[in-house]
């Protein structure tokens, strides 16, 4: 918990705190009153009816003893307020659980039903800049979901980012066009980065409410929902980031990969047209497919499908018996969704930095369901294989690079690094990435995405 939640914190609680005696101070006059008058009636019928002085004397002090007890014991502040605290920190954790989504009209609604018990406001209401997302209580037929901000108070408190209340009637025209007069209420800002994005409004029926209990709940509830939107806004930028890395590999093409599979096509042009068609074919729809797949999530055989195709411009131009594939893909892990640019790049890697001087290359694409909500990806090579440096650093930018001359020391690293980050944000601390790798024996990277609790769990 950060100091803004530790203060938020502390002050529904002193709020809540401050609601036993202030709530029960009615009660406690009526039953003193009601005490008293038993009282003096009993001592009047002792006298009039001249019953014994003692016994007149022990049921007043029994009488007494009770009803002070009785005081006592509804005065003592300990259990009440413990009880208070625990009834509203209770709702800040549910309300919290409400907006983990961001500010909605649904989650504002479920805000404002929640608080709305818990004070003496008679309306509670949720605005974003510019209307209302949520309001219940006696005004909401006034000022409904969708309906723009009323009040020049609100709109202060949204352009300075500093909490107000009023104790003077302020007169306001609702949506339907009627006159209501607003006796009392605070307004709370919904801060995120230092930036009003709502408010979250009290209206009471009395400016007496408008006391420093009420005032401690509205202020600490408006800092509660404020950190828990800058949390929500941290994860929304941190998954648009990770989505924006997506779409830059595929807008990206390789100028080297470009030039090389064109070269190689111009080439077959005049001893194999018919291949040089058949491969120009493929690389239009290579770089069609690269385009169209989005952020979103696409099957495990069609990621096959593209890195099979990648491979057909490589053969070409390295020749059919210098790389050797071989795919082992579970039936159960074809129609898996996974993102784009996750096997093709290993593979990739695997042709730039691994192929030996003489004799083929063999690469191995290994797709396995790990559990009913995981994904085991591996992609090996019997290459000339890396140090354990070198092989740290794939995933590690922060190791000292080693000599960007040795096999697979140039650009492995960075594409091998953005890929471990994009796992990381995508599928949460259970992912993982790993590499085994020994100079001369090959290279086997491997990918262990798990689906469960990730961006992409529709379960």
């Amino acid at each position: 918990m950060n100091k803004q939640d530790m203060r938020a914190s502390a002050r529904i609680a002193a709020g809540a705190r401050g609601l036993a005696p202030v709530d029960a101070l009615p009660a406690i006059r009526l039953l003193s009153a009601m005490a008293i008058f038993a009282l003096v009636c009993l001592f009047g019928h002792a006298i009039f009816t001249g019953v014994e002085s003692i016994t007149t004397l022990a049921a007043l002090a029994l009488l007494v003893i009770l009803v002070l007890a009785f005081i006592y014991a509804f005065l003592t502040p300990d259990t009440l307020r413990s009880q208070y605290t625990e009834q509203t920190l209770a709702v800040a954790s549910e309300m919290l659980e409400d907006i983990t989504c961001g500010l909605t009209p649904e989650s504002a609604e479920q805000i404002c039903r929640r608080l709305l018990p818990h004070t003496r406001a008679m309306t509670i209401a949720v605005t974003d800049r510019e209307v209302v997302l949520a309001c219940v209580g006696e005004l909401s037929e006034d000022f409904p979901a969708g309906s723009s901000i009323h009040t020049p108070a609100t709109r202060y408190v949204i352009d300075h980012g500093i909490a107000q209340s009023f104790t003077n009637v302020m007169d306001v025209c609702g949506e339907r066009g009627r006159r209501r007069h607003i006796p009392a209420g605070i307004i709370a800002p919904l801060m995120v980065r230092g930036q009003a994005v709502g408010t979250l409004k009290f209206y009471f029926r009395s400016p007496r409410h408008v006391n420093r209990t009420q005032y401690a709940l509205a202020s600490g509830f408006a800092e509660l929902l404020s950190t828990q939107l800058t949390v929500h806004e941290l994860e929304r930028q941190s998954e648009l980031t990770a989505r924006a890395e997506i779409r830059a590999l595929q807008a990206q093409i390789n100028p080297h990969f470009l030039f090389n599979t064109l070269n190689t096509i111009a080439a077959l042009t005049r001893t194999e047209p018919l291949r040089a068609r058949e491969l120009l074919r493929e690389f239009s729809q290579f770089y069609r497919a690269t385009l169209e797949n989005s952020g979103q999530l696409i099957p495990v055989k069609r990621e096959i499908a593209q890195t099979l195709r990648y491979l057909k411009f490589e053969k070409a131009r390295f020749g059919e018996d210098r790389i050797v594939v071989t795919t082992n893909v579970d039936e159960d892990a074809e129609d898996m969704q996974i993102p784009a640019f996750v096997i093709q790049p290993l593979v990739e890697n695997a042709v730039r930095h691994a192929m030996p001087d003489e004799g083929p290359l063999g690469i191995s694409i290994t797709v396995a369901m790990a559990g009913n909500r995981a994904v085991s990806i591996e992609v090996a090579d019997d290459g000339v294989g890396m140090d354990e440096q070198t092989a740290m650093r794939l995933f590690d930018q922060s190791v000292t690079p080693p000599d960007p001359n040795a096999p697979q020391g140039g650009g492995a690293g960075v594409a091998m690094h953005n890929i471990s980050e994009r796992i990381k944000r995508f599928y949460g601390p259970k992912s993982r990435t790993s590499v085994e790798s020994e100079p001369g024996h090959g290279t086997a990277v491997r990918l262990h995405l798990d689906l469960e609790g990730s961006m992409y769990d529709e379960g």
